[in-house]
């Protein structure tokens, strides 16, 4: 599996996703960096639920 890096922070094509989502996609960007955040979802069983530990919240 390839190694997950950041998109390049000079290129603003790279963020366009997170513009146009607003505040709940720029709060994702920032989670999905977190070393401890993704530590955490490597380790996490899927069967419970992850997001609580976390502060977020899905629509069902």
């Amino acid at each position: 599996m390839a190694r997950w890096e950041p998109p390049d922070w000079r290129d603003d094509g790279a963020y366009a996703a997170v513009l146009a989502g607003g505040r709940p996609a720029l709060a994702w960007e920032l989670l999905r960096r977190d070393p401890e955040y993704r530590a955490f979802v490597c380790r996490a069983d899927p069967s419970n639920d992850v997001s609580a530990g976390w502060g977020l919240h899905f629509r069902g």
